[in-house]
């Protein structure tokens, strides 16, 4: 048996020696269907579970496939049970299908009789479903397409979805070869579509709706782009506040055919319907009364394509919501599948199946996005703050923890070691960011900060006429500041590991000097402050990015 970096146990954990010289080979490998559960320095272990099988398969990965890849890379031999089970659980995908029939419209077939009877028998599936065709198909009502979807990953029987799509009002959209400029004394600059953008919106469209996964900073706006150039069709987009939806309706402006006229904005502000429109997730899920008001812009034109980004934050309501919109061609885009309420099977079966997916690493050494150095702070408190926390409640610990005085400190020497960078400050609390802006003389952004205002302050940052910036959770998404080198964090929300990514991610554009961005977490030592932090940095840790541990004490007092 080879001298391999993995030990694959029969309880489905692998762990993985770090240190192996074929380390990183393996963790490439295992990553389309195993999951990071805990990685520590020395061993990290992932864990083979339905999902991650299932999402595998739906990308082409089949089970020869996933054995040679454990056999391959195993330091022993890997248990043979564990193998037939890999082959079992994959074999389930597929097994039932979703087809559209001629004369009884949209169908549940299945290849195995014994298989469609067992969900049939379950209570589960009761109302989803009409009549049986024969013994290997039922009638199945399209308005019930995503619940039965959803029914059946639970149940443990995934059914792909075959059935198609309605094509949608046509509308032309294409990838320009020149930018639109932005300002008047802008050039337009020759541009294409990097290769793995293009593999995502093939990957995509072959597979007929799911998600790409990218790295922060890879594109994803580009695959959006793409993706409604091959469709040509009207298109909604969901995305995560109304900064998030202006950039993206700049960004196609500057690469597609499409004119400031024919993108509408849906928004708090505004409620514009155009043949590509781009609503906020808040505004749809918006209640007066205990109903929905928005939901006549899911019908308000014939959509051909719903793109969703940012898919692992999709609040409840709109899955709900995208269970009816089944029969549409859905496009999720993402850097992280990781959802902290574990709703990833709703993902799965409503949005669909992970259809491309880049490891981070892969993309840095294709020089797309930034090599980053990552750091964890440990602050020791002194005793009178040490015997508030310990007295304290436990709802409130957190909060003590994470926005302790010394913090003030430790942001103001990091800064200091960063004069001429572009430097974040990012939290979670109000009032612990106003101080720190007051302290370092920064413009401060929060959730009441006006649209307006965040867009200068963004624009001002962009344009290198402030160098410090200190932003609330506001900045956690789709906000492109491609100059920003080193971002400081000095709290959160608890545990987040999708958080973690998104915080990285700001700093990840690549640097036109090819300089390598910091990422600093302050962190109080010795509380759940440090607790948390050792959670949310798992997603990071699966994708190649080891934290340095720096004594606080160890900066230069400023």
């Amino acid at each position: 048996m080879a001298d391999g970096p993995l030990i694959v146990q029969s309880d489905k954990s692998l762990l993985l020696e770090v240190d192996h010289p074929r380390a990183a080979a393996a963790r490439r490998a295992i990553a389309p269907f195993a999951e990071l559960e805990r990685a520590p320095e020395h061993i990290h272990t992932y864990r083979l579970t339905s999902l991650g099988l299932w999402n595998a398969r739906a990308a082409g990965h089949d089970a020869e496939q996933v054995v040679d890849t454990l056999i391959e890379f195993s330091r022993y031999p890997v248990p043979h049970a564990l193998l037939i089970d890999v082959a079992e659980v994959m074999a389930r995908y597929g097994r039932l299908q979703l087809t559209t029939h001629p004369t009884h419209g949209l169908l549940l077939t299945a290849t195995d009789k014994a298989v469609l009877t067992e969900v049939l028998r379950s209570k589960r599936t009761s109302g989803l479903v009409g009549e049986r065709i024969d013994e290997l198909s039922v009638v199945v009502h399209p308005s019930q397409r995503g619940h039965l979807k959803q029914v059946l990953v639970k149940l443990g029987w995934p059914a792909e979805d075959l059935a198609g799509y309605v094509d949608g009002e046509a509308h032309p959209i294409a990838l320009t070869p020149l930018t639109t400029p932005r300002s008047a004394g802008e050039e337009p600059s020759e541009w294409a579509p990097r290769p793995y953008q293009s593999q995502a919106v093939e990957g995509f469209w072959h597979g007929g709706s799911g998600v790409v996964v990218l790295p922060c900073g890879a594109g994803k706006t580009i695959v959006g782009a793409g993706a409604m150039a091959r469709s040509g069709t009207t298109t909604l987009i969901l995305v995560t506040n109304t900064v998030s939806a202006r950039q993206w309706r700049d960004e196609l402006v500057r690469r597609t055919t499409l004119t400031e006229d024919e993108i509408g904005e849906y928004s708090g502000a505004k409620k514009e319907i155009k043949p590509v429109t781009i609503a906020t997730y808040q505004v749809l899920t918006t209640k007066r009364k205990g109903v929905y008001t928005h939901l006549e812009l899911l019908d308000a034109r014939d959509w051909g394509l719903v793109l969703y980004d940012e898919v692992h934050l999709l609040p409840a309501p709109i899955f709900r919501m995208t269970a009816d919109l089944q029969a549409r061609r859905r496009l999720g885009l993402t850097a992280t599948l990781v959802r902290e309420d574990g709703k990833e099977d709703e993902v799965f079966s409503l949005i669909g199946p992970k259809r491309f997916d880049a490891p981070w690493k892969d993309i840095e050494a294709q020089g797309y996005i930034a090599p980053a150095d990552c750091v964890e702070v440990r602050l020791t408190l002194p005793e009178s703050e040490r015997m508030t926390y310990a007295t304290a409640e436990p709802e409130d610990k957190y909060r003590l923890a994470a926005s302790v005085p010394g913090k003030n400190r430790v942001v103001e020497a990091l800064v200091a070691q960063h004069p001429d960078d572009q430097v974040l400050v990012i939290g979670q609390y109000v009032d612990q960011l106003e101080e720190l802006a007051a302290h370092l003389g920064a413009p401060l952004i929060t959730g009441s900060t006006t649209v307006r205002e965040r867009q200068k302050l963004f624009a001002a940052f962009r344009d290198r006429e402030i160098s410090r910036l200190v932003v609330s959770k506001v900045a956690n998404f789709s906000v492109d500041l491609p100059e920003a080198s080193v971002a400081i964090q000095v709290s959160g929300a608890f545990g987040s590991r999708q958080e973690e990514a998104q915080r990285l991610g700001r700093i990840m554009r690549p640097k036109q000097d090819g300089r390598t961005a910091h990422f600093y977490a302050v962190v109080a030592r010795d509380t759940v402050d440090q607790d948390f932090a050792a959670h949310r940095q798992r997603f990071l840790a699966e994708q190649g990015y080891a934290y340095r541990i720096m004594d606080a004490e160890d900066l230069p007092a400023v």
